[in-house]
């Protein structure tokens, strides 16, 4: 098991067991760091614990004599992004300063890149970065330093969508060959880190880039020089959005469409002016990666048997909820996709269309012109569909019309913001629609989570106490079974997760249950009532997950609230 860096200090007497939990509390860099700042340890003695460690040399680079040949070929990216500084060159294999000992993925990344042995050795942080700037020179800090070892090659990113420049000089400094690679770095890195969002958020001190993968966000470390290109970075991108580079005090929304490496990325932009400057957060839609199969998506038998039958009904309304992020679209197409056939026509009407499908007629709603989902919806009715998919019911005019689609004849898929299965009943009603409409259409309601998948390379089994364990875990199920739990390795980027999957709560609509709604009784009621019959809460399908290795318990403790009904 790879050892916690804190951990290391704290079993070698460096950290106390508070001043270790005050390190990772604070936010102000990694745990080390966290530790020199607060004054808890000197980070060259914590430096060497590490190095001892993991049985490395530590290095003073104040009485190093560099070998600046150990450059040459070496990409500068990986420097300015991962603290590394080739140092010396060692019979055939290259000396790496690093200030994180631990971290072996940029050092396997580097040894790919310059299909050289790396020897690494540790050395304090800000002497890396004297060294950065001593012999790289300042200017090497820019982003003409960042793209310059990759200046001439094909970074296999291509613009679907012609620029249009206005001219302006921001708008020329956004189109220079090196803000233009950045910007493609940037986006080419979440892509391959499977990232979901791309956060560029402008703060006091500068710019900061974080990406958000399997639902944690990440931040990308990235040269301070940036900062002076700030306004160039996030033109580039508003022009690739197709949005209007000058307007900076309103938000604005727009798409990117690329192609990477052969496959189709969607990205959808959304730009908002903050008191720093203007931040922008990007969703990625990888329709390359991207499968929808209703049997892959995690559902267990039981609530795939009956999710099975219930989107085969003839008429009715099938209501997805969950916060955003939570894989709603995913299970909406991946039934579509399931009932999909050449005797059925399938509307569907999104905000906005995420992934094109085949054999399914899909609009995108333009609520500027008043093509709403209400208006959109009205309109499919005329169309003869079978089926029915409104992206999301968000009004009463909207819930009246799918109201409307189900009475007369037709199945009708949506989602809904609550936070469990029960919820949807009074939300509908809440929003205007009658009790008696809503508890004769609505025929299930499925509220899901995506969890975190334990990384298969590098989990570890151990054997948990009852009292280490949440009070509703099912103890009785496990049956003396290890449970699993995350380690970290260069598989998975020393997270221990690596991919999500779903964690289902399907409540069928019983006929106590439409009594119940027609009633108007509360949502907790409901609940308690499809407790009672049968539903499985959304934690205990987390915990069966758990109890099959799937998944960590502080990862379903993290996503999910117990029940105490």
């Amino acid at each position: 098991m790879i050892m916690h860096a804190g951990e290391i200090l704290r079993r070698r007497g460096l950290l106390s067991d508070e001043q270790l939990r005050q390190s990772m509390s604070d936010d102000s860099g990694g745990v080390i760091q966290s530790a020199v700042n607060l004054g808890y340890v000197d980070e060259v003695a914590a430096l060497q614990a590490l190095a001892e460690e993991a049985g490395l040399e530590y290095v003073d680079l104040r009485e190093f004599d560099v070998d600046l040949s150990a450059l040459v070929g070496f990409p500068q990216k990986l420097i300015y992004r991962h603290s590394l500084f080739p140092i010396a060159r060692r019979e055939g294999s290259i000396v790496v300063a690093t200030a994180d000992p631990l971290d072996l993925y940029p050092l396997d990344e580097a040894s790919a890149a310059t299909g050289r042995h790396l020897i690494p050795v540790v050395a304090e942080r800000g002497e890396i970065a004297r060294l950065v700037k001593r012999h790289l020179g300042v200017g090497s800090e820019t982003v003409e330093g960042l793209v310059a070892a990759a200046a001439d090659e094909d970074d296999g990113l291509e613009l679907l969508d012609a620029i249009e420049s206005d001219g302006s000089e921001l708008s020329e400094m956004a189109q220079e060959a090196s803000v233009v690679r950045l910007v493609n770095e940037i986006l080419l890195e979440a892509i391959e880190s499977r990232a979901s969002d791309i956060h560029v958020e402008s703060q006091s001190d500068g710019l900061v880039i974080r990406y958000r993968i399997d639902g944690i966000l990440h931040p990308q470390p990235v040269p301070p020089e940036i900062n002076r290109f700030q306004a160039a970075i996030i033109s580039r991108l508003k022009i690739m959005a197709r949005l209007n580079i000058a307007e900076k005090r309103l938000p604005q929304d727009g798409r990117i469409k690329l192609r990477v490496h052969s496959r189709e990325v969607d990205i959808r932009v959304s730009v908002i002016p903050m008191i720093h400057g203007e931040g922008l957060v990007m969703r990625i839609l990888d329709k390359g990666s991207m499968v929808f199969e209703l049997r892959g998506l995690g559902m267990a038998d039981d609530v795939y048997n009956t999710f099975h039958d219930l989107i085969r009904m003839p008429h009715g309304i099938i209501l997805v909820t969950g916060p955003t992020g939570s894989g709603k679209t995913t299970t909406l197409y991946s039934s579509l996709l399931e009932i999909r056939g050449p005797d059925n026509k399938i509307i569907t009407t999104e905000d906005p269309v995420e992934y094109q499908l085949d054999g399914i007629n899909q609009i995108q709603v333009h609520p500027k012109i008043g093509l709403t989902f209400a208006a959109s919806l009205r309109a499919i009715l005329r169309h003869d569909p079978d089926v029915v998919l409104v992206g999301e019911i968000r009004d009463f005019e909207t819930a009246e019309n799918a109201i409307q689609a189900s009475l007369t004849g037709h199945l009708v898929f949506s989602t809904l913001h609550t936070n469990d299965a029960a919820g949807a009943y009074t939300r509908m009603i809440d929003m205007g629609v009658e009790p008696f409409l809503v508890a004769s259409t609505v025929e299930a309601v499925m509220a899901q989570r995506l969890i975190r998948r334990l990384c298969p390379s590098c989990k570890e089994t151990y054997q948990p106490k009852q009292t280490d364990l949440p009070t509703d875990f099912p103890w009785d199920r496990l049956a003396g079974k290890p449970l699993y739990r995350p380690v970290g390795c260069r598989a998975c980027r020393g997270v221990g997760y690596a991919g999500r999957f779903g964690i289902y709560e399907l409540l069928v609509t019983t006929e106590s249950i439409r009594q119940m709604a027609h009633d108007r009784v509360s949502s907790w009621e409901i609940r308690r009532t499809a407790l009672a019959e049968g539903m499985k809460p959304l934690r205990m399908d987390a915990w069966e997950k758990t109890i099959l290795g799937n998944t960590s318990v502080e990862e379903v403790a993290r996503l999910t609230k117990g029940d105490r009904v």
